[in-house]
């Protein structure tokens, strides 16, 4: 299974791929192109949304590859900070598992380009676990 084959369709219409890791969760990456641009010259805030969507989803899998545990899980809640333009460049995203509990997990995804420590948007995102 190749890299693109993991993530969801709309990562892949917008050209995303798992970029290795940054700090030992999954890193996605995603090029600047006039599919992903807003204003001219700067990223649209959805396409920033769904990088960071993305990023969220593969930090939930990873922990739950990691636990042995086959939960499914559903997003029932977002909140995305802007924090500053996204330029006509590579864009990159991680997300990191807060908390995972029983039936709730708390994620936190960044989204940055050329430096991690100024992020481009911050997520904080609940999603609803379902386990058997």
């Amino acid at each position: 299974m190749t890299e693109r084959a993991i993530l969801p369709p709309y990562a892949l219409a917008l050209e995303m791929v798992l970029d290795g890791e940054y700090e030992g969760r999954p890193r996605i990456a995603m090029p600047f192109a006039n599919k992903v641009q807003g204003r001219p010259g700067f990223l649209h805030g959805g396409a920033i949304s769904g990088l960071l969507e993305i990023a969220a989803v593969a930090a939930i899998q990873a922990e739950l590859r990691k636990r042995g545990d086959e939960a499914s899980f559903k997003q029932v809640n977002v909140t995305v900070d802007f924090m500053r333009s996204g330029l006509p460049q590579v864009s990159y995203a991680a997300g990191e598992v807060i908390r995972m509990g029983r039936t709730m997990a708390n994620v936190e995804a960044r989204a940055w380009q050329d430096d991690p420590a100024k992020p481009v948007a911050i997520a904080n995102m609940h999603y609803l676990m379902k386990r058997g």
